[in-house]
């Protein structure tokens, strides 16, 4: 743990285990990335394939299902386990289970046959992904944890797109059939055993949890997780009001993401050369979003950004992404991105500074259930009505009226309970 006062960002940049737990983020993120855009090329982009908006929203469910299924039992292991055994297992295994979807890919299984190992994947990711963030206030001090977990998850955030982008670059190379579409699926195992190897370094028992407040019975521990999270959430103001705001940007962002995988596949036809500009932009705007998040929170308090970054959002999403064009529209997913890195990073930075450190990978893991439960739902819904070519203004309206709805709940939240 570093001891410096000034300074903070370069201060924790410079401790071993900070850095430790960064790169595993790192190789994590990167690889989910990669398999990402592998399997959305094998399903959405592959000339032996065909996907409609209700095939698409089903392979949306299967990389989202996975947080809410997985994510009670992930929280209230992680808040009972070694959480470096967690990484280092839940990694490896999750390599294993990206192996046997490129395996699916290239012998052309499809439907529920892949979309069961995509869940299979994406839920053992949850160990990782909640593990990672429990983890953070071990190995920075109190006073640097919203700037250390800005730093991490932006950057993650970051190396996450870059994994994106190797994937379709790696596609031009091998092909956008079933064979090519699997060895850039298998080539995203790396990012898993990569984690495994660095999370391996720590010290027994560092990542936490320092205090276990679980049964002795582990069925009943994992059985009790959501319902623990959900309390230890309601009892927490500051976390109870961030969620509001970021159920209205996962519902908003869920259709809008909907709408351009369409528009850029058919009415664009931009195919994943498109898709690759546009997460480029959202990048940018995660990067941006990671700068001055921390700034921003110190400046104007956390309640003012979260408003702040609705209202930004509903404006892009209303002035750039109803004109249709691939300009306004990667400028949208710029704006957008970034306001919701912004909101993702205020809720993240309440959950680790205001719960107690034996409820945080629970509280994490309801986090993940519900927000992903949001999402897939939003897509689901906007998919029995989006036209084939992804051309909707009545959709785009309905994210904007959703931030909107989003800031209003947000300031009835701080209202009643007097958050700053």
């Amino acid at each position: 743990m570093t001891t410096t006062a000034t300074a903070p960002t370069r201060a924790f940049v410079r401790d071993r285990d900070f850095l430790r737990l960064l790169f595993t983020r790192f190789s994590a993120h990167w690889g989910n990335g990669m398999y990402q855009a592998g399997l959305a090329g094998a399903v959405l982009f592959n000339p032996e394939r065909a996907a409609d908006a209700l095939a698409m929203a089903g392979g949306f469910a299967a990389l989202l299902l996975p947080y809410s299924i997985v994510g009670p039992f992930a929280g209230a292991l992680l808040d009972r386990w070694d959480r470096r055994k967690v990484l280092i297992f839940a990694s490896l295994l999750r390599s294993a289970t990206i192996l046997a979807t490129a395996v699916a890919v290239g012998t052309g299984v499809a439907g529920i046959g892949l979309f069961s190992l995509a869940l299979a994947s994406e839920g053992i990711s949850r160990f990782i992904g909640s593990g990672l963030s429990a983890s953070l206030p071990h190995v920075v001090e109190e006073k640097s944890v919203v700037a250390a977990n800005a730093f991490a998850a932006t950057w993650g955030s970051v190396l996450a797109v870059v994994g994106g982008g190797c994937a379709i670059g790696l596609r031009a190379l091998t092909g956008a059939d079933d064979a090519g579409s699997a060895w850039v699926t298998a080539v995203a195992a790396l990012g898993g055993i990569g984690a495994a190897v660095l999370a391996a370094g720590f010290a027994r028992g560092l990542l936490g949890p320092s205090t276990v407040d679980e049964p002795s019975n582990p069925a009943l521990a994992v059985a009790r997780g959501l319902a623990d999270g959900a309390k230890a959430a309601w009892r927490t103001p500051s976390v109870t009001a961030g969620f509001v705001a970021l159920f209205a940007h996962r519902a908003s962002y869920g259709i809008s993401l909907l709408v351009t995988v369409l528009l850029m596949r058919d009415h664009f036809a931009a195919g994943m050369t498109g898709l690759g500009e546009m997460a480029a932009f959202a990048g940018a705007g995660i990067l941006v979003a990671g700068l001055l998040t921390a700034w921003l929170i110190k400046r104007f308090g956390r309640v003012r950004v979260v408003v702040g970054a609705l209202v930004l959002a509903a404006a892009a999403q209303s002035a750039l992404g109803l004109p249709m064009t691939i300009p306004t529209a990667l400028l949208a997913a710029f704006l957008v991105t970034g306001a919701g890195q912004v909101l993702k990073l205020c809720v993240d930075s309440s959950v680790q500074l205001d719960v107690a450190d034996e409820a945080r990978g629970r509280v994490f893991a309801l986090y993940d259930t519900l927000f992903n439960i949001t999402q897939v739902v939003a897509v689901s819904l906007a998919a029995t009505v989006i036209p084939a070519d992804g051309r909707s203004p009545g959709l785009l309206v309905t994210a904007t009226v959703l931030y909107v709805a989003g800031a209003a709940g947000h300031l009835l939240a701080v209202r009643k309970h007097q958050i700053r």
